[in-house]
């Protein structure tokens, strides 16, 4: 069996408390086989203990099992609950039960149902809490970490630093393993994301109308005779496309303060794409306005729905970034004599 240079994809068991936040009509198992429900190019399932084989579509993988995935292969396999984990290539997934998932290192799109039960997805040192939502994940060998929210929201925590932030529909962030810490998370071209294979070469999602209003929502602040449009021509400009930095920046601050807290980020996510070239400066001014604490998605049903039911979600869940100190590793040999102070010839 050629498993040259593999990526990792596992699913660890939950510990005992873990259970006590899954719904009541989930039983452990629904959390302990998958069903192969598509295949591309070279993709084998690797029974315990035996050779590996040729997957096929409609089987179902059991707990111990893995699927492995070759070059420019992918694989998708579909819970009882009908959640679906996708797989990019060179990967190989174990089969364990539970609803944490930990990704070595790889590319990955998970899709849970609302009122599923939620997962936890463990990346290296970063851990994500989501539930009724669809995200892509993408580990380097490097360390880096790229994490999109697709639709719906997360909460990603760094427990090595103590920090946590909220990620919601149409933003991507990312962990710098130099400075262990989460940057700022940005707006992407949600539009754009649909071209990736794993959402690409499958059948289509069954949140893929909610990623579509996400869409929707991305181009509706900035479309003529929008929001924004009218608060910029209110701010004496002829057009998003003519304001001037400042006048933009009035008509946009205008806005974020009259906002709803569940529609700020479909604001900023306009504002970005009408005018890239402020893109600093918009992100500046809608973290200092903060969405009301608890707010988790745009459905209104939000984490506290799933109180008791869900995955541990770490606390507090900001939707700001508060930058940890960051860490700058220790020159390997320290300076025996300081710049500052010439050596002493006596």
């Amino acid at each position: 069996m050629n498993m040259e240079r593999p990526y990792i994809l596992l699913v660890a068991p939950v510990a005992c408390a873990l259970v006590n936040w899954l719904p009541n009509d989930l039983s452990a198992e629904d959390l302990q086989e998958a069903k192969v429900t598509q295949v591309v190019q070279d993709v084998k399932v690797v029974p315990t203990g035996a050779a590996a084989r040729p997957a096929a579509v409609n089987e179902t993988v059991r707990q111990g099992n893995a699927v492995q995935t070759g070059t420019q292969s992918r694989s998708e396999l579909t819970f009882r609950d009908q959640t679906i984990t996708r797989l990019g290539e060179k990967t190989i997934y174990n089969i364990g039960g539970g609803r944490t998932i930990e990704l070595g290192s790889g590319q990955f799109l998970l899709y849970v149902p609302k009122k599923a039960g939620g997962a936890q997805i463990k990346m290296g040192p970063v851990t994500a809490a989501i539930t009724g939502t669809t995200v892509l994940g993408h580990v380097y060998p490097s360390g880096i970490m790229e994490f999109t929210v697709l639709e719906g929201t997360a909460c990603l925590h760094v427990g090595s630093v103590g920090q946590s932030l909220q990620v919601v529909g149409g933003q991507r962030i990312v962990y710098d393993p130099i400075y262990r810490r989460l940057e700022d998370p940005t707006y992407v071209d949600l539009q754009q994301e649909l071209s990736s294979p794993l959402v690409r070469d499958f059948r289509q999602l069954p949140s893929a109308g909610l990623i579509q209003e996400e869409i929707q929502s991305q181009h509706q602040v900035a479309a003529p005779n929008g929001d924004l449009d009218q608060a910029v021509r209110a701010a004496g400009a002829s057009s998003i496309e003519t304001a001037t930095p400042d006048q933009f920046m009035a008509a946009f601050s205008s806005l974020l303060v009259r906002y709803p807290p569940s529609q700020r980020h479909t604001l900023v996510a306009g504002a970005i794409r009408a005018r890239p070239d402020l893109a600093d400066r918009i992100q500046a001014v809608a973290r200092g306005v903060h969405p009301a604490r608890g707010y988790y998605g745009k459905d209104g049903k939000d984490y506290k729905d799933y109180k008791g039911k869900e995955v541990a979600i770490p606390e507090p869940c900001p939707p700001a970034n508060q930058f940890v100190q960051p860490f700058v590793p220790a020159p390997l040999t320290p300076q025996v004599n300081s710049p500052e102070q010439p050596p002493d010839n006596g």
